[in-house]
């Protein structure tokens, strides 16, 4: 289909995407639909992306990373979601790991785990959510308490990303339980330590590859040097990198409806109905129309979100409008797609009933779509 997005690009920005585009089609797309039927982790795939420097996106140079915008990368992840959505996840999740440690932690740390971070040795994750908490970071109860030259935390982490195959994790925990907002602290935690207990894989509708489990501290001792920070001031951390986080998630979102989009005007064109193409048929003409409009719309949006937060601008509301679109038009757009395809559609021969599956997780992680318009609402009051 016509781009003309790419003439309001920089010639870094096109390169960038354009590399991942390629990447992405010539080593992740060809197993994603095998990796979603067995609930495979992309060891090989993200073996090979490490090489060309997406594992280490937002890290500096310095450090061995690619030191690129968050433009750029937002570009990366989109590119590799029309791939497979998972697999984006799991590239998300890790980058933002990295880039958080690069812009947060004093220089040891960052000597220390970095560079495994962007070669891909260690993959990383971050212990946010618990079974009782998501959006609500109040009511979260992980605990750590000091002993001698060591925290130990105890508590129950749900719906980690990449934490059952992680060797480095960020931990949220209570260090005053008195403090309100300011008693939360941030931690690097090892997960080969005993305390670390992967309790559970969750199996799932989507994204299939991209493992998600359970985590248990379970007086998991992390050395003092391991603090991020100071502590009590893990809460402004997690609001600063909010927008980030939802930012990419909408890159994601508008990366598997591009993919849905294609699948659905590639489809039409070949199949045929009363002598004709169906694509000709004004229904299927003018549903591929909205599609291919709510993609752009989506597109363009990220893109402005993403520039304003590698501008430093405040984004909480345009962050959480992004990622509300994006995911919002990706179920419905990945929706139509298969309706395109009538019966195959709702066959697993055909990747877009992967991608409606791998879309819908879009409007509930990092922060489901009803706590995206509650952010809109605040900003506007």
């Amino acid at each position: 289909m016509k781009d003309n997005s790419a003439a309001f690009l920089s010639e870094q920005e096109l390169m960038i995407r354009e590399t991942a585009r390629k990447v992405a089609a010539e080593v992740v797309a060809p197993t994603a639909a095998e990796r979603d039927r067995t609930c495979a982790w992309p060891h090989a795939e993200l073996n090979q992306v490490a090489e060309l420097g997406f594992l280490g996106m937002l890290v500096p140079p310095e450090y061995g990373g690619s030191g690129a915008s968050f433009v750029e990368y937002c570009l990366a992840i989109e590119a590799f979601a029309a791939a497979d959505a998972g697999f984006a996840t799991i590239l998300h999740v890790h980058n933002t790991m990295g880039g958080m440690l690069a812009s947060e932690g004093n220089a040891s740390q960052k000597e220390r785990y970095l560079p495994g971070l962007v070669s891909g040795r260690t993959i990383g994750a971050g212990l946010l959510t618990e079974p009782q908490a998501g959006s609500d970071t109040a009511a979260f109860r992980t605990s750590a308490r000091r002993e001698g030259d060591h925290y130990v935390l105890n508590g129950t982490k749900q719906f980690i990303s990449n934490g059952s195959e992680a060797g480095f994790a960020f931990a949220f925990a209570i260090t005053d339980k008195n403090a309100g907002k300011g008693g939360g602290s941030m931690f690097i935690v090892d997960p080969t330590d005993p305390g670390y207990v992967v309790a559970r894989v969750e199996n799932k509708l989507g994204q299939r590859s991209a493992h998600v489990a359970q985590i248990q501290l379970d007086n998991c001792r992390v050395p003092v040097e391991n603090l991020l920070g100071e502590e009590g001031t893990a809460y402004k951390r997690l609001m600063g990198g909010f927008s980030e986080g939802r930012i990419g998630i909408a890159a994601v979102a508008v990366g598997v409806a591009r993919a849905a989009l294609e699948a659905a005007v590639q489809y039409a064109r070949e199949r045929e109905a009363y002598g004709a193409p169906i694509i000709n048929l004004q229904g299927v003409g003018f549903d591929l129309a909205d599609m291919a409009t709510q993609v752009a719309v989506a597109h363009q949006f990220v893109l402005h979100a993403a520039r304003l937060h590698t501008a430093g601008i405040p984004c909480a509301s345009e962050a959480s409008m992004a990622k509300l679109y994006a995911s919002e038009i990706a179920e419905k757009v990945c929706s139509d797609a298969l309706q395109i395809h009538g019966g195959y559609g709702y066959l697993a021969d055909f990747p877009v009933e992967r991608y409606y599956r791998d879309a819908r997780v879009t409007k509930i992680y990092e922060g489901t779509s009803h706590i995206q318009k509650l952010i809109i609402a605040r900003n506007l009051v």
